[in-house]
């Protein structure tokens, strides 16, 4: 036990934002809130960092306290034991948040509560010493950590109490079925004195106005919880939306208010917010403070935040109109981010860090990939780079497009069935390709937006848009990035492309590589030079002639890296696809000989297994002394891409690359979520502030469970090996006939490309369209 202790002090030193000194806090300029009192929202820790640790345990509270802006408030849902003692669990049932069932798998009772039959194991039944004794704790929501199950024992208010947090919420759900069976949660409070407890809240009106006078004389502010809008509140038999109509009747015993958010935003049927309520104008008009319930990164909110869970904490707190007083939540750091760094952003803020954003596909994780509205959407989130990924159709028109193969992310399924073949030098799946397409039939088609987390988490993409925009030819993107005067463009031209084909491990997705000859093919079998037509485009954009704006050729094959070596503003960057965990010296010369920049793989920077953070590399560092760049992708912003260590949080991903790994630049579908943290003081780590956005050290949250519970150790990455960076030279362009009148592709010289059979194929095809289509 003492070294877990030990380690867990070393892990919260090492990584975790300690409050800066009051002269540090000061230098700061305040802010102005709509709140109530015109102070800071606060941020209500819901049984501590639950996100990560079981509710209200012992870590649960410190790491809460450690991570989070200083005025956190630590809450907890009171439970009783059969001897009048007060515990910290999330439900009057104990059997889905500790060992108990295991423990006395015949002693399952039912009760009424609340005029329902809940059948379980309850608080009541037992003892303090037997709970003490023998229970452990279990995270009750299963997509969270399991590895701390079973280690951690049960907290009494005393023990939550004596951590001293800043401020404590006591949460007394159920005093009406306690009473009944002759506990009294009022009794209890009297033990305590009210000591150290800042708010107490209930949804039982009668409860709180039996406390009034002790809470009034402890300075202790009394809240009162809505429920759902159709239940019933004891006291006074009445729904909860019925006692929404008098707020002037709830001040009259109460100090503020808690209900669900959706009370505030409410959602649509397809999971789109609605205007907002007036209810935090009458509540404060009321004189009530207004707290919100139900805040979590790792669950599915409105389409409006695009997985962000930052920007469901400003929907609430920085809308321009109201601001609630504070949030319940089950991950405090990222309130705490969203309220001390991230709001009043309005303006083109400039950056407080040189990485730079670089787009994948535009802001594709809005629009489909590709699409005028994906990279407009980008530019006005603040991307410095937009990228073009490009692809030739059949008449020679080069254009934006993330594969060649069109069955993903377009309509070319419904259309274009019959023009399916098997292109064993593109992939090994039958697709329908661009290259095999005039460009007026490709404009034929609508782009479709990809959800890469739709098929194992159900995570679909802005539905609402996933038809939506128009593809742009390569000589339109370069004119519409010298419009917009972006920093930068990204022209991206595979040779040895990769397919991308989602796939699950660790509940991250990585695309699935096979060696492809993209620019090879088109050039040798198709008489389609991509390198010169890119060239041609730029130099006929004046891109090439002016240094106000980069240009930056990336390529995963180092013989079109070299074929642009002529132009010297051109930034040449190298896509490495495998997984490497060291770059000698020989590779990073090799590399030097093609390029000035890598993009790399996340897990080429940060290993994970299990879905925790294990180690870090020193590919950064090796690549930095030589002088090359790292960015690093692919960036999203769902939490099922995430590792548990960034908190189930983009923001904190991204902080951990930049300001942790020191990468040059991120690639990211979401580029508003890396704007927003890069324009943040708190993304500078050298400015003094009451609260900083830091970096997670890899390996450090693994380490505080037992040793038999973490994940067996994986092999290290293998090293850059010079020989993975050198290509053979790209083939010269073939001279292929024009395609006939009937619109048929040109003859395959050597390639397999049959129509006439393509059976089971067609039905991958199909199934694999409608995996990435939205529903």
């Amino acid at each position: 036990m003492l070294r877990s202790f030990i380690i867990f002090s070393l892990f919260l030193h090492s990584c975790v934002a300690a409050p800066q000194t009051p002269t540090a806090a000061a230098a700061v300029p305040a802010k102005k809130w709509l709140t109530l009192n015109g102070q800071e929202p606060g941020v209500v820790a819901r049984g501590g960092f639950s996100g990560l640790f079981p509710e209200s345990s012992a870590s649960a509270n410190a790491f809460a306290i450690s991570t989070s802006s200083p005025g956190l408030t630590m809450l907890c849902n009171l439970q009783m034991t059969k001897d009048g003692v007060g515990i910290c669990l999330p439900d009057i049932r104990l059997d889905n948040s500790t060992t108990i069932s295991t423990l006395f798998p015949k002693a399952q009772k039912t009760y009424k509560v609340n005029g329902q039959d809940l059948k379980g194991w309850f608080a009541l039944d037992y003892s303090a010493d037997t709970i003490f004794s023998n229970v452990s704790l279990v995270q009750n929501i299963f997509s969270r950590p399991s590895i701390f199950n079973g280690q951690m024992p049960i907290s009494a208010v005393e023990d939550v109490l004596g951590t001293k947090p800043p401020k404590f919420w006591l949460s007394v759900q159920y005093d009406s079925f306690y009473v009944e069976h002759k506990l009294s949660a009022a009794e209890y409070l009297k033990t305590l004195r009210f000591r150290g407890i800042t708010f107490i809240s209930s949804p039982e009106i009668a409860f709180l106005k039996s406390i009034g006078m002790d809470a009034g004389m402890s300075k202790t502010k009394l809240i009162f919880e809505f429920k759902d809008p159709e239940a019933i509140e004891p006291t006074t038999n009445k729904k909860y939306s019925e006692l929404l109509l008098d707020l002037a009747a709830i001040k009259a015993f109460a100090s503020g208010v808690l209900v669900p958010k959706d009370y505030i935003w409410p959602l649509d049927s397809a999971n789109y917010l609605k205007p907002a309520s007036t209810f935090v104008a009458d509540a404060h008009k009321a004189g009530l403070e207004v707290y919100a319930s139900g805040f979590a990164n790792d669950l599915r909110t409105s389409f409006n935040y695009s997985y962000d869970p930052s920007a469901e904490y400003l929907q609430f707190v920085d809308n321009g109109q109201f601001s609630v007083d504070g949030f319940i939540t089950d991950f405090p750091p990222t309130a705490s981010q969203a309220i001390s760094c991230l709001s009043h952003q309005q303006g083109n803020l400039p950056k407080a860090n040189h990485a730079l954003v670089i787009t994948q596909n535009g802001a594709s994780g809005d629009y489909p990939g590709c699409t005028d509205l994906a990279y407009q959407k980008a530019v006005d989130d603040g991307a410095d780079v937009i990228d073009c990924s490009v692809q030739m159709s059949k008449d020679g028109i080069a254009f934006c497009h993330d594969s060649a193969d069109l069955t993903t992310s377009t309509t070319a399924m419904t259309t274009f069935m019959s023009r399916a073949t098997s292109v064993p030098e593109i992939q090994p799946t039958n697709g329908i390709f661009s290259f095999d397409l005039t460009w007026a039939e490709i404009q034929s088609l609508k782009p479709q937006i990809l959800s890469p987390f739709l098929a194992k988490g159900g995570f679909q993409r802005n539905p609402s848009n996933k038809n939506a925009g128009k593809f742009m030819t390569l000589a339109d993107f370069l004119e519409f990035s010298k419009e917009k005067a972006v920093t930068g463009v990204l022209i991206n031209i595979e040779a040895n492309t990769t397919f991308q084909k989602y796939t699950f491990q660790d509940n991250f997705t990585d695309d699935a590589l096979f060696c492809l000859q993209n620019a090879a093919y088109l050039a040798s079998k198709k008489g389609l030079g991509i390198v010169d037509t890119v060239q041609s485009a730029i130099t006929k954009s004046t891109l090439d002639k002016q240094l106000t704006q980069k240009v930056l050729i990336q390529s995963d094959d180092s013989s079109v890296l070299s074929s642009f070596a002529a132009v010297p503003p051109y930034t040449r960057v190298l896509t490495i696809d495998k997984e490497i965990g060291d770059a000698p010296k020989p590779s990073i010369d090799e590399i030097k000989k093609h390029a000035e920049a890598v993009n790399l793989k996340r897990s080429s920077l940060v290993t994970t297994s299990k879905n925790f953070a294990t180690g870090k590399t020193n590919v950064v560092e090796e690549m930095h002394k030589g002088n090359v760049s790292v960015y690093v992708s692919v960036l999203r912003n769902e939490y099922l891409s995430i590792a548990f260590d960034y908190f189930s949080d983009p923001t904190v991903e991204i902080a951990t690359f930049i300001a942790g790994n020191s990468v040059d630049g991120v690639v990211t579908e979401f580029p508003v979520t890396a704007t927003r943290y890069l324009r943040s003081p708190c993304s500078d780590l050298n400015k003094e502030q009451p609260y900083a956005i830091l970096p997670v050290e890899a390996g450090a949250l693994l380490s505080v469970a037992a040793k038999e519970a973490q994940p067996p150790a994986s092999a290290p990455n293998p090293p850059l090996d010079a020989r993975d960076v050198i290509d053979p030279p790209l083939p010269p362009i073939a001279n292929i006939v024009s395609a006939n009148a009937s619109g048929e592709a040109p003859g395959h010289s050597g390639t397999i490309a049959t129509t006439a059979d393509l059976g089971l194929s067609l039905v991958a095809i199909l199934v694999l369209g409608l995996l990435f289509a939205a529903e």
